[in-house]
């Protein structure tokens, strides 16, 4: 009778190729970890190094500045005798144009999106998502020529249907009537055409994710689907909604060449959004930077400072909403 004894090499050479693998698992936990505390450190020192630039620039300009930064209409730092210039027509442009694109572009974005996730066909909704997300594609410098060409010409009209049936409110009035529409109003329509897709691809990747137990939970309760998509969709896809809308605001607020080109920069501060004149930072910068000498050019980083800092607040601002929505954040659960 022959007796079997253990393979004790067999057995240390799994034993030592399990701790190879785990030994490996564990280096490579360590160096992905390295990687991405890098990455995270590296985004913070580009922003600080961004705002200290930004910083001592604008620092430099305004302590040249013969007026007051914040109230004043006027720009002309290059003025030798009395340097003066100000954000006031520029702050109030750039948060009126992107105020009225949001308003435009969110309802759409959202119905666009709940109708390609819940309602359209398969064969309707692949080729309509994929036609929409090639509107983000497009250069912002063909968008303003199109709204140059296009749309200032065709909104005369409804400007001055605006001005006939709205004008008591005093914002849709206009002292320039049969003027070409290159306004604020105008303006607010392109960008909200412009973030279309960025807010309509985002909402739609959320709505996607809903749980499919809570929405036949709702149909089964005998909900309609407009009545599931309110109680079930929506509140689900709330916070994914508000940071699809601040990325497309971001772009809306920094948006430059086409606004450059379809909006008439003057330093003409104005609460009929139908009347033309105004300015946004971006454009000012844009249009004003070549021709700019060493103290124009130290105020026109001041006013991208003041963007700078108005992103941030809108994006901090958004990240507050969504953190306030705990009672989403187990959905998935």
């Amino acid at each position: 009778m022959t007796s079997s004894t253990p393979d004790s090499s067999g057995g240390r050479t799994t034993a030592s190729r399990t701790g190879s693998l785990q030994g490996n698992s564990r280096r490579g936990d360590r160096l992905f970890f390295a990687a991405s505390a890098g990455s995270g450190i590296l985004l913070l020192v580009i922003m600080a190094a961004i705002a200290g630039f930004l910083l001592y620039r604008s620092g430099i300009a305004i302590s040249h500045d013969k007026t007051n930064f914040f109230t004043t209409f006027e720009w002309d730092p290059d003025n030798i005798l009395k340097p003066s210039f100000g954000i006031a027509v520029l702050a109030f442009g750039t948060i009126v144009s992107g105020f009225i694109a949001m308003v435009i572009a969110v309802p759409l974005a959202i119905g666009i999106a709940l109708f390609i996730s819940h309602y359209a066909p398969r064969k309707i909704a692949q080729p309509f998502a994929y036609l929409v997300d090639l509107l983000a594609a497009v250069p912002s410098i063909v968008y303003g020529l199109w709204g140059a060409l296009f749309l200032v010409p065709h909104l005369a009209g409804l400007n001055s249907w605006l001005n006939t049936y709205l004008g008591w409110t005093y914002i849709f009035q206009t002292t320039h009537t049969g003027a070409p529409a290159r306004n604020l109003f105008t303006t607010g329509i392109l960008l909200a055409i412009m973030i279309l897709p960025i807010i309509t691809a985002v909402s739609r990747e959320v709505f996607r994710q809903v749980p499919r137990s809570h929405e036949e939970a709702a149909l089964a309760l005998g909900a309609t689907r407009w009545e599931m998509i309110r109680t079930a969709v929506l509140p689900f896809g709330r916070p994914g909604v508000i940071s699809a809308s601040m990325l497309g605001l971001g772009r809306a607020l920094g948006e430059t060449m086409a606004v450059a080109i379809v909006l008439s920069s003057s330093n003409v501060l104005s609460l009929h959004i139908l009347d033309a004149g105004g300015g946004t930072f971006a454009q000012n910068i844009a249009l004003k930077y070549n021709e700019a000498g060493l103290p124009g050019k130290d105020a026109l980083m001041a006013s991208g400072l003041v963007l700078f800092v108005i992103t941030l607040l809108v994006n901090g601002g958004a990240r507050l909403i969504i953190a306030r929505r705990k009672e989403y954040s187990g959905a998935n659960a």
